[in-house]
């Protein structure tokens, strides 16, 4: 009843209304673009491709891009340049002094580096694009008879329309975000995860309605053990250390003198890294499968489901967690903020001590939080062990649960913002016009 409530409340502002329905639009458009093949490629003979992209890091960018990749479609890229695009810049903002000068210009700095990172986005799309190219015409097996043209002609327009498509993504994900609801460029990626969910789970139901399966009972166990993951995720996405902080007393020119200090908290997440540390993991377990290939004695390393492999990818994660923090969180510009401000630690001295306090609390939140990222992450391997299909497994955590989870948390709490919002305004307007009945 209370969501149905909601929904009436939601369509009852015109606003939020409005910015629902742009969302939903653009998502449907890049949808629709996603089934859009390549020219040249006849797309009754992926199957090859399909079964390429069915697990591994080729099963995640088939995911990421709502099973695009596999299409040969001329959104095969997705917005995946753009997120590669975003880390580079954002890491050479550690060491580059001219984008440093711009993450401190506001919002006319803002704008640079966001021009910077879509030019860079066209310079690595022109990198990855020849490579999809290349991979699905020799690596993927797909028979002479699929590519309908060969030739200059062929990779010229494939080149054009891949680079195209991506632009697009770019575009449609920053439009969600100025004129939408949500995260842009996470819900173009969340949309295209939730696409792959029905296939994935009429899969894994036929697989356990055959015989020896286990059947619906163990269909129900799944969704049971799911939820509860879910949850978990929730939990890990979510929590936070607060840090208490206190502001000075002041006077206040009114009839009451003296106005106690208010006293706030500084939320310290659990995982601040996000999803970033897996990203970089996987991206690294290249050279362990590499070498896995070339060294027999290393041969575990290639099964991405194995105990090397997976205990590797957690010990990267873990690193990778303490790495991306520790440039994301600048602490010593949160005690500068905090001592301007006339705000402070109780039981530290405002600048340097409040910084290496909050740098220790941090430390510490970490180190829970980035065990729990990698159990979370190798979860989907552990359940490919207990009999789970490949492409539902990757349901059960990693990446893509992470990422819904957090992009749903997120949507939700804007959704929320607009409702509280409009509940005050029209409790103010009934106040205005009680004043004006008074007068």
């Amino acid at each position: 009843m209370n969501f149905i409530n909601t929904l009436k409340d939601i369509w009852k502002i015109e606003e939020l209304k409005e910015k629902l329905l742009l969302t939903i639009g653009l998502i449907a458009v890049y949808r629709f673009m996603s089934a859009v093949p390549l020219p040249g490629i006849d797309p009754t003979q992926l199957a090859e491709l399909k079964s390429s992209a069915d697990g591994g890091l080729l099963g995640l960018l088939n995911a990421f891009t709502g099973g695009a990749f596999a299409r040969a479609s001329v959104m095969a890229l997705g917005i995946m340049p753009y997120i590669s695009a975003s880390i580079v810049v954002q890491l050479m903002g550690i060491a580059v002094p001219y984008l440093q000068k711009l993450q401190k210009d506001g919002e006319s700095g803002r704008k640079k580096i966001t021009q910077i990172t879509r030019w860079l986005t066209i310079i690595i799309t022109m990198f990855q694009g020849p490579a999809y190219i290349t991979a699905i015409k020799t690596q993927f097996g797909l028979p002479e008879s699929a590519f309908l043209v060969s030739g200059l002609t062929f990779w010229v327009s494939s080149m054009i329309l891949l680079t195209a498509g991506t632009i697009f993504a770019m575009w449609l994900g920053e439009r969600i975000t100025d004129k939408g609801v949500g995260n842009g460029i996470s819900l173009l990626i969340t949309v295209g995860i939730i696409a792959n969910f029905p296939a994935a789970f009429l899969q894994e139901l036929v697989a356990k309605t055959t015989t020896g399966g286990g059947g619906i009972m163990m269909i129900l166990i799944e969704l049971i053990v799911w939820f509860v993951v879910i949850l978990l995720t929730v939990l890990l996405v979510t929590a936070v250390r607060k840090v208490a902080i206190q502001y000075a007393r002041r006077t206040a020119v009114t009839d009451i003198k003296d106005v106690d200090g208010a006293r706030q908290y500084i939320p310290l997440k659990l995982n601040a890294a996000g999803v970033m540390p897996i990203i970089f993991a996987q991206a690294i377990m290249f050279l362990p499968m590499a070498l896995g290939q070339k060294y027999p004695a290393l041969n575990g390393l290639t099964d991405m489901n194995g105990w090397q492999y997976n205990v590797i990818f957690a010990l990267l994660i873990i690193i990778f967690s303490y790495f991306y923090t520790a440039i994301t969180i600048p602490t010593n510009k949160m005690a500068d903020d905090l001592k301007r401000s006339n705000g402070f630690v109780p039981g530290y001295k405002p600048g340097e001590e409040t910084a290496d306090f909050l740098d220790s609390v941090l430390s510490k939140v970490t180190l829970p939080g980035s065990i729990f990222l990698a159990a979370l992450s190798i979860l989907p391997a552990i359940f490919v062990k207990f009999g789970v299909t490949q492409s539902w497994a990757m349901f059960y955590g990693g990446t893509s649960l992470i990422i819904m989870v957090g992009v749903a948390i997120d949507t939700i709490q804007q959704i929320n913002s607009y409702l509280l919002n409009s509940r005050y305004d029209g409790l103010m307007k009934t106040g205005n016009s009680n004043r004006k009945s008074l007068k």
